[in-house]
């Protein structure tokens, strides 16, 4: 029996199979399947036929034709190990058919050695096969990894683009947030401007009183003086009449002093004014050699005489002991005399509240202190009030943080006073003891 219609059955089996693992196709699964159908019949019909030694070389060509296609085509590279395994065992039988047919006189000799021939192809056909089998299962697990990675390449596209999605979403959302941020945060900046300008104006408030009072003083001088100098001046002028020239120079110089006089309060009157205005007005931070003693001094006494005009009940003792040989210290005036007006008036507030609670043999103080310690100088106010609670003492520099009754302070004046002595490279501290007092020193470098 002839084995080639077996052999090209399993080459179509091995091709078809391959083929599946390469790139399935229903199609063409089919035509290899039916060629292996109709390989089957033709071998039925050659053997009821008897015309096996026509099918024989029909065989022989196909399996040639196959093998060179496969040979041929990029897609079947992968099948050359099944062609190699059977090539042998197909030369063999084509050698044995065309002696058979050419029937030379030693063709059985000849034939026993072609039966050994056929025993080693068989082998060698079985050994190739094992290796082709071995190559499939590398092919089908090359393939797995493959399908794995693909699908693994889909869930990371998926998980990708829902990943990019979410992003997206969080994106649009935080933008949002961060619109709704800086709108709240402009919201707040110009509301703080109004809060800080209020603070400026409460102040200002508070040293109006004082000044009116500390401008009535060089007033009086300058109407007083003015008065009797318009009185000299008749004296005068009725002296030159009754030609007594001695005594008309003699009231001369009366005038001429009271106007010097009335120069020096006009100019002290001057002088206060342009520090109201000066207050009132936009820092520019510029600084400059300035009286740090008069300064105190100054707001110390606008402070008491502006609650003293707000509060007629109002009443305290006022202690200073400024240090003489501090001289003229390079700061920013306007914003430092805040920083000491918002201290004091503090002060006031805190001695005034202990005062109206009823506190026995109680004695309103405040003190107001300068000293210079080595390269640095010292500013004390001290009150002796009731004192900051614990919980608020951590709270007190913080911008809008305030112990007053709503409506009575911003909150921003110790916050305030905070930045500009530090701006000024200073320090501002605080000492307490409840119901004992409060002490504030800012220390400055010379």
């Amino acid at each position: 029996m002839s084995l080639e219609p077996f052999v090209l059955i399993f080459i179509v089996w091995h091709i078809r199979k391959n083929l599946r693992l390469l790139s399935p196709d229903t199609q063409r699964d089919k035509i290899l399947l039916w060629a292996m159908i109709g390989i089957a019949i033709l071998f039925l019909l050659g053997i009821i036929l008897s015309i096996t030694n026509v099918t024989n070389w029909i065989w022989h060509l196909l399996i040639l034709g196959i093998g060179y296609l496969i040979f041929r085509l990029p897609l079947l590279e992968r099948m050359r190990t099944i062609i190699i395994a059977v090539l042998p065992l197909i030369i063999i039988n084509i050698i044995k058919d065309l002696l058979e047919i050419i029937n030379p006189p030693n063709y059985e000799e000849i034939d026993v050695y072609l039966d050994f021939a056929v025993v080693f192809s068989l082998a060698w056909m079985i050994a190739m096969l094992i290796r082709s089998n071995k190559q499939n299962k590398a092919l089908k697990k090359e393939r797995q990894k493959t399908l794995a990675e693909e699908e693994r390449s889909k869930f990371i596209s998926a998980q990708k683009e829902k990943l990019e999605l979410i992003v997206e979403e969080r994106t649009a959302e935080i933008t949002k947030q961060k619109d709704e941020l800086m709108h709240a945060f402009t919201e707040l900046k110009n509301t703080q401007s109004q809060l800080i300008q209020s603070e400026k104006m409460a102040s200002l408030g508070e040293l109006t009183a004082g000044i009116a009072h500390e401008i009535q003083n060089p007033l009086n001088f300058v109407n007083n003086f003015s008065e009797v100098s318009n009185e000299l001046i008749d004296e005068m002028i009725e002296e030159i009449e009754n030609n007594d020239l001695e005594e008309a120079k003699a009231i001369s110089e009366d005038i001429k002093r009271n106007l010097e006089k009335i120069n020096h309060h006009g100019m002290r009157a001057d002088a206060i004014v342009k520090g109201m205005l000066q207050h009132s007005r936009r820092s520019d931070g510029k600084k400059e050699p300035t009286e740090i003693n008069a300064i105190a001094d100054e707001y110390l006494r606008l402070a008491y005489h502006g609650l003293r005009a707000k509060d007629k009940s109002f009443n305290a003792t006022l202690k200073t002991d400024f240090d003489d040989k501090i001289g003229k210290v390079n700061l920013a005036a306007q914003d430092f005399g805040r920083v000491i007006l918002n201290l004091i008036t503090n002060a006031f507030y805190v001695v005034d509240e202990k005062k109206k609670s009823g506190a026995e043999n109680y004695e309103p103080t405040v003190s107001v202190t300068t000293k210079k310690k080595g390269e640095n100088i010292e500013i004390k106010v001290v009150d002796n009030g009731n004192g900051i609670p614990k919980k608020a003492l951590d709270k007190i520099f913080q911008p809008f943080f305030t112990t007053k009754p709503s409506g009575q302070g911003t909150g921003l004046g110790l916050s305030l006073s905070y930045d500009i002595v530090k701006a000024h490279g200073g320090e501002l501290k605080v000492k307490t003891k409840e119901n004992e007092g409060t002490e504030f020193s800012i220390l400055l470098p010379l």
